[in-house]
């Protein structure tokens, strides 16, 4: 049977009908797309500008004063409330941390300041303990008696310092008393002293003692610590070996010792040598101190 051929195909007819399908289906999809976006776009900045707000303006500073009224409101009425809440609780918790330090340095300078009145030693002294004490030239006054000492204390002790503020010596909150220097507070302590050893021929001393004192000795300084004991601690020993020529005119030796110890209050320092007829009070070349570390 055969059709008119003026009419359409039966796959004509089908073939337009899919095209038309497809092209619906294709607007439908870009009209559903564009509605989506444009509608997550307003979301997206409306909620954008809403967080932002709640960060700015003068209301957060009226929410951290009144956090505690506001925590006992309708919470479900804000909705920055909370990011608002978690940001002020944070504020208050710096501010209070920033006031505890500052009242605790406040504190800790007053009690450096104020006098202790419980009987408990500061940590650190109240004032500085130094003393600085040099030779004397009147060295026939300085040195005490052979054999002075008390039992088991070797040398003979220098008793005449310098302490005036002549030169370089000086006292600060420390007594000199019979060349010893009265400890005034419990604490530790460094303590250093040099001694200085001149041989100088003299042509009025006769041979047999210019023959002695050129002879090898040992010169020795010590350093004793004074306490209710009977007697003397000896807390340092030094010692050279003299090797003088015997064409030299003169010898120079120095002594220097110095260290850290723990004294007590009323304890007393001082210093002893040995062959005192060579020692020579020097200001600048003998001297003896101590002073308060810890």
């Amino acid at each position: 049977m055969m059709l008119s051929a003026g009419g359409p195909s039966p796959g004509q007819t089908c073939g337009a009908v899919l095209v038309t399908a497809v092209l619906l289906q294709s607007v439908c999809v870009a009209v559903t797309y564009l509605y989506f976006t444009n509608e997550l776009k307003q979301l997206r900045d409306t909620y954008s500008r809403s967080g932002i707000a709640c960060l700015t303006g003068e209301e957060i500073g009226n929410f951290v004063q009144n956090l505690d009224l506001i925590e006992s409101q309708d919470r479900a009425a804000d909705p920055c409330w909370q990011v608002k809440w978690h940001l002020g609780k944070l504020i208050k918790k710096m501010m209070s941390r920033s006031f505890e330090e500052n009242i605790s340095a406040v504190n800790a300078e007053r009690a450096l300041t104020l006098p202790h009145t419980d009987g408990q030693q500061p940590r650190s002294p109240p004032y500085r303990i130094a003393a600085h004490l040099t030779g004397n030239s009147n060295r026939k006054n300085s040195l005490s008696p052979r054999n002075s000492l008390p039992r088991r204390g070797s040398g003979q002790k220098i008793n005449n310092w310098e302490s005036s503020r002549k030169g370089h010596s000086f006292l600060h909150n420390v007594e000199l008393r019979n060349g010893e220097l009265v400890i005034p507070q419990t604490g530790f302590y460094y303590i250093y002293s040099q001694t200085y050893f001149r041989f100088r021929e003299n042509e009025n001393e006769g041979s047999d003692l210019l023959a002695q004192i050129r002879n090898p000795k040992q010169l020795v300084q010590y350093v004793y610590k004074l306490t209710n004991y009977p007697e003397p601690i000896l807390l340092m020993k030094s010692a050279r070996t003299s090797c003088w020529s015997k064409k030299a005119e003169y010898g120079l030796y120095s002594v220097y010792q110095g260290g850290v110890f723990q004294l007590k209050r009323e304890d007393r320092i001082f210093v002893a040598v040995s062959n005192s007829e060579i020692v020579d009070m020097d200001k600048e070349a003998s001297f003896f101190g101590a002073f308060m570390v810890a």
